[in-house]
């Protein structure tokens, strides 16, 4: 599976999903770009899960058009040590992703 995951999220973060091809906004070359616009090129890029902290896009952006599932993680900081924790509840949600969906997690 594809999984793209937003600046707001540690780079490391990314060695956490064995068996997924998972890269980040900055390593295809999305860093600085806006939210929409970032959710529709990793559309056109075959990703199928973008993974964000930013709670405000999803009142920002109309998802509900889009093929790609997000992912909204909720954790106290953006520290990698904070993520690691929910790496079981993603792999679960991974595995049970509406496609184009809306899933929080944390």
């Amino acid at each position: 599976m594809k999984i793209l995951l937003d600046e707001c999220i540690p780079r490391k973060f990314k060695n956490s999903f064995s068996g997924h091809d998972c890269r980040t906004v900055a390593e295809e070359g999305l860093s600085g770009q806006k939210n929409g616009e970032h959710l529709r090129r990793a559309e056109t890029a075959g990703f199928e899960v973008f993974v964000t902290l930013d709670r405000g896009m999803e009142y920002e952006q109309n998802l509900r058009t889009l093929k790609i599932t997000i992912i909204f993680l909720r954790s106290i900081s953006n520290r990698l040590q904070d993520f690691l924790p929910n790496i079981p509840e993603i792999e679960a949600a991974l595995e049970s992703r509406p496609k184009g969906g809306i899933l929080k997690v944390g």
